[in-house]
């Protein structure tokens, strides 16, 4: 490529940077106007409805917390599976036995419970339940069953949507969580977050063997 080109290439970047630089400020332009020819009672109606939504959310919290979530439980007995998924309106249940890819599981919805109190994630041993696996077409373990409004709307079977192996990370069980809208995630997309979790990524497995090293 000749220098003429480049600085042609250069010249047409430059323009596109400017012009998306110009539709942001435009736009930041037309926010301050519109804040500035807010009244005094416009300005005590948005603080109000402010007020509600957050009253409502705390109520939300509240109830939520109230039910269990929160936390990563286990159901004791098929009994306990109904009335738990018929009180959330979100919940993942992983369907396990005692076994090492399930304990991988456990550890990232452990972390996932407490980062998303809108969902209730809880945990029922399969070979103990049989009449629920088999309602439910439990065969491969783990399995998490996405249940939405009480009815299972999805299913995660074994680690084959995780990248076919135990080495994956809480984010990306969480961006299929949500891919089912069983969680509210805003967060970025896995591909833009991509390159972010090949250098940063630590495994279960890892933090695991560290743990093992440490105590030895």
């Amino acid at each position: 490529m000749s220098a003429m080109d480049e600085a042609a290439i250069q010249q047409i970047m430059e323009k596109q940077i400017l012009t998306v630089v110009k539709a942001v400020e435009d736009k930041l332009d037309d926010e301050i106007t519109a804040l500035d020819r807010l009244d005094l009672d416009d300005l005590e109606a948005l603080r109000e409805r402010r007020l509600q939504q957050l009253k409502k959310m705390a109520e939300k919290r509240s109830r939520w917390l109230s039910l269990g979530h929160g936390e990563y439980q286990e159901l004791q007995s098929e009994k306990d599976f109904f009335p738990a998924v018929k009180a959330s309106d979100r919940v993942v249940c992983h369907f396990y036995r005692e076994n090492w890819p399930c304990k991988v599981v456990d550890k990232h919805l452990s972390i996932l419970a407490k980062q998303h109190i809108e969902t209730r994630f809880l945990k029922i041993h399969a070979e103990k339940s049989p009449f629920l696996a088999e309602r439910l077409k439990i065969v491969v373990l783990p399995t998490l069953a996405l249940i939405k409004n009480a009815k299972v709307e999805d299913y995660v079977v074994g680690f084959d949507e995780l990248g076919g192996t135990d080495d994956f990370s809480t984010e990306e069980l969480e961006e299929r969580l949500a891919k089912s809208q069983v969680i509210s995630f805003e967060g970025e997309s896995s591909a833009s977050r991509a390159s972010a979790k090949a250098a940063n990524k630590r495994s279960v497995r890892q933090a695991d063997k560290q743990d093992s090293s440490d105590s030895e």
